[in-house]
């Protein structure tokens, strides 16, 4: 080999090597590009997510706060339905009085007619 083959060979060579290496370089270049989408799709996502479970956080502290105030009242009305079930009670026992009391009027009353019918009749 003459220098001058020599010479056109390794500068063939070092040509070969150079565009190797810009491959090389836009592959990753490419990578780097890749992964930095790759790592804005994860950020805006986590804050997705953080927004959801702020807003979830949010709910349920208005959740609390609606069954704390929903107990209160809850208790508040207690002493209220009791006292309509004994209400209740007092007057399902009056009405049984009553309708007792009533039934013996009744007799009383149809026995006072039948005896007036006997007399007046004359079987008395």
């Amino acid at each position: 080999m003459y220098p001058a083959e020599t010479d056109v060979s390794v500068h063939r060579q070092l040509g070969e090597l150079v565009a190797g290496m810009r491959g090389l370089q836009e592959s990753i270049r490419r990578i780097e590009e890749g992964a930095q989408r790759a790592e804005d799709k994860a950020t805006s996502s986590r804050a997705g997510v953080h927004q959801r479970m702020d807003q979830l956080v949010d709910r349920v502290g208005d959740l609390e706060a609606s069954v704390s105030t929903l107990g209160g009242d809850v208790a508040e009305m207690k002493p209220v339905t009791d006292d309509v079930k004994r209400w209740k009670l007092m007057g399902i026992g009056a009405l049984g009085v009553t309708g007792i009391a009533a039934m013996a009027l009744g007799v009383s009353f149809a026995e006072g007619i039948r005896r007036l019918v006997f007399v007046i009749v004359g079987k008395g």
